[in-house]
């Protein structure tokens, strides 16, 4: 649990404040490919002729190296200026979508919407979160909230023009509009990004559970904690990321796709409503984290997501309520990308907090390959979207568990060693 410091934040003056509106900007730009990919698998399924578990291969390829290669690319960004790293990202991500336009088969699509966008949206995500983290020492949990909000309140922009476009001229030109205008966009918000300089530094903030000392990779990489955190954020990616790339096939099956409710097809309506509740959700969780603790924060919030699922089966086949449903699922979802982060640079410090995190965020990748293929696997296999949410489920009640009933337990008991290695040192 974090301490509020004045000071700290009168110092760093209004300059972070404009960093922070940068921020998510930029990754409001890079949002898209992740959050609106469920509107293009049937047509990319027209225009390769797969099937269902090879088209969704592309998400997962996409989150696989937005997140896997995320410590190559922190290490990059805590050494170099990230102004130039970041824009190059913004500009990959729109360069993706627009040459997977005229992907006609698995390979191309693999190859733009896949890997352009997947190694954009990384750089520029895990850019943006290790400058925030050192722009606001004394409110990580909110700073990381809100550029993460970015990235999940960016399609509420683009979800309803983006169909609406689709429907009329095709997936086509849809991808290479919103490509172009997506990575200007971001381009544009990134060259104005930059490290906190030495006018602008903060002291560092200390809580009950921060670290006294800042752990370089390969330290981070030889405790229990942090795996423990990759395990956790493994299985809470999983849940999230099945709904995501899942949710048209599943809304269709179910019957409601195409059911109006409140005068819009209900597919689109979900879309634009999940995905401001995915925003909202973590600058709020992030705040709520700051107060209460971080692990009181993920109980209470993965466990919201685990009776919004349950709910969301047992009123499938009803529009409105599967509408209003997955926005509370994303709800209790989306606070990951700002609890994540913000525990892991309060645990391990701030000095490698950009290469740290990338590491942390590969869980994210596995989630994917969980979360795309595995899940139409287990569709297919049992004829079912039942023991899929059910899962998801489980997985929510155990992580919640583990927040509550070990990670804080050692979060603890790894703050006191430091202390009584800095007092025996002294």
């Amino acid at each position: 649990m974090s301490v509020n410091t004045p000071v700290a934040a009168d110092k760093m003056g209004n300059a972070r404040w404009i960093q922070l509106g940068l921020g998510l900007v930029a990754m409001m730009a890079i949002s898209s490919p992740q959050y609106v990919w469920t509107l293009f698998v049937k047509p990319f399924q027209g225009a390769t002729g797969a099937e269902a578990p090879a088209i969704q291969f592309t998400f997962s390829l996409l989150i696989v190296l937005q997140t896997f290669l995320s410590p190559a690319q922190g290490w990059l960004l805590d050494r170099f200026a990230p102004r130039l790293l970041v824009t190059a990202g913004a500009l990959l991500s729109g360069l993706g979508w627009v040459l997977s336009a005229w992907a006609e088969s698995l390979l191309s699509l693999y190859a733009t919407y896949g890997l352009l966008c997947g190694v954009g949206t990384g750089i520029v995500y895990v850019g943006i979160v290790g400058l925030m983290v050192r722009w606001f020492p004394d409110m990580r949990g909110f700073a990381t909230g809100v550029v993460a909000a970015g990235c999940g309140f960016g399609a509420f922009l683009t979800t309803f023009p983006i169909d609406a476009m689709q429907r009329s001229l095709g997936h086509r030109p849809t991808l290479v509009t919103f490509g172009v205008i997506l990575g200007l966009v971001g381009a544009a918000a990134s060259l104005f990004l930059r490290m906190p300089s030495s006018a602008h530094a903060a002291p560092v903030v200390r809580g009950a559970t921060s670290a006294r000392r800042d752990y370089a990779p390969g330290e981070m990489l030889r405790t229990k904690l942090f795996w423990l955190l990759f395990l956790m954020m493994t299985m809470m990616s999983t849940g999230g990321l099945t709904v995501i790339s899942q949710f048209a096939p599943f809304t269709r099956d179910f019957g409601v796709a195409d059911v109006t409710v409140f005068g819009l097809a209900a597919l689109p309506l979900a879309l634009t409503i999940d995905r401001v509740t995915n925003g909202l959700t973590r600058p709020f969780f992030g705040w709520v984290s700051d107060r209460i603790g971080r692990e009181n924060t993920m109980g209470l919030a993965f466990l919201l997501e685990a009776v919004a699922i349950a709910l969301l089966l047992a009123y499938r086949d009803n529009a409105m309520a599967v509408v209003l449903l997955s926005g509370l699922v994303f709800f209790g979802w989306g606070e990951i990308f700002s609890l994540f982060p913000a525990t892991l640079t309060d645990s391990f410090g701030t000095a490698n907090a950009t290469t740290n995190y990338g590491f942390l965020y590969m869980a994210q990748g596995v989630g994917s390959i969980l979360g795309a293929p595995g899940a139409a696997q287990l569709r297919q296999m049992t004829g079912s979207w039942l023991p899929v949410f059910g899962l998801i489920i489980v997985m929510d009640v155990v992580t919640a568990l583990l927040a509550l009933f070990v990670l804080k337990p050692m979060r603890s008991g790894l703050a006191t060693q430091e202390r009584m290695a800095l007092s025996a040192a002294e």
